[in-house]
């Protein structure tokens, strides 16, 4: 990152610190996956849970738990054949009570689902902003329809992967924009339209940035939120080094923008009040009366873009 941190995330902004143009950094979308599976597993009247990504036209099966074979393992099914292709094709959660005897599915994996003795199965397509993604099992090795509690646990857990992939999809735009930014020689900063877009975009990274879990994308997106104010670090020199901490820096970006205390709060996951004591804090450090002048010296000093 372009600065130091201390033990409590403070941020010293160095001038001449800067952070090289490394590929973007996303946690791979099968662990995600491979969590809710285990979720519906462990928690639900599914004994057995398995699922997979769509590429193209199909699912390959790569997550499974409580299978007695490999059988189902990296199977590829195919749209509109078998219960998980139906379920993709119509975009709409595909059950069957009695898998050998059902008549409105295909029966292309009857070898794979009867070696593992599986009747009811339910299938729960995970789509983002209507495109699939992925596809969630359920089934049951016993000849019963699939229960109302079992049915949302799976679907609820669709619903959460879908979720989490359109913030891994969000992050990925958010990034690609900074990056391509911080790619190309630093804006004229008489050319106001270019300046607000890039300081919308930082504040958007830092916005999305402390929510992450994953510590690792947390870090990388404050890295490249902080290249997008390296652009302007050639203007003036700083008159003084003033050591914020990360989330102060959060909410200043987020004010930067106009944001009231409780959209501040909104957009980060705190409490108002958590803003008012970040802000305060970051106001008496920078020797500011007012947010706004917070926000102009925290620029001066290199600290927003």
């Amino acid at each position: 990152m372009a600065g130091s941190g201390d033990d409590n995330g403070a941020v010293t902004r160095r001038p001449d610190d800067r952070t090289s143009g490394e590929a973007r950094l996303r946690p791979d979308d099968r662990d995600a996956l491979r969590a809710e599976l285990r979720s519906v597993s462990s928690e639900s009247d599914f004994p057995v849970a398995f699922g997979g990504e769509v590429t193209s036209s199909s699912v390959r099966l790569t997550e499974c738990f409580g299978t007695l074979t490999t059988r189902l393992r990296d199977l590829e099914v195919h749209e509109g054949r078998g219960v998980g292709g139906q379920a993709l094709a119509f975009g709409r959660p595909i059950g069957v009570a009695d898998y050998g005897a059902a008549r409105h599915i295909t029966h292309d994996y009857d070898g794979p689902v009867m070696a593992e003795r599986l009747s009811a199965v339910l299938a729960v397509p995970v789509r983002v902003r209507g495109k699939c993604r992925a596809v969630l099992y359920g089934a049951i090795r016993q000849r019963v329809a699939v229960g109302d509690r079992a049915r949302d646990s799976l679907i609820a857990a669709g619903r959460r992967l879908a979720a989490e992939l359109a913030v891994r999809d969000e992050v990925d735009r958010r990034m690609s924009m900074a990056e391509a930014v911080a790619a190309t020689r630093r804006p004229d900063v008489a050319d106001v339209a270019n300046l607000e877009e890039l300081r919308s975009v930082h504040s958007e990274l830092c916005a999305i940035a402390g929510s992450m879990e994953d510590a690792d994308l947390r870090t990388r997106m404050y890295e490249v939120a902080q290249r997008l104010t390296d652009l302007r670090s050639g203007e003036t020199e700083p008159t003084t080094q003033i050591r914020l901490s990360r989330r102060e820096i959060d909410v200043l970006s987020q004010v930067a923008l106009g944001c009231t205390n409780v959209e501040v709060a909104e957009r980060l996951s705190l409490a108002p009040e958590t803003v008012k004591a970040y802000l305060r804090a970051a106001m008496r450090r920078l020797g500011a009366r007012t947010r706004h002048e917070a926000v102009v010296r925290a620029r001066s000093a290199w600290l927003l873009p």
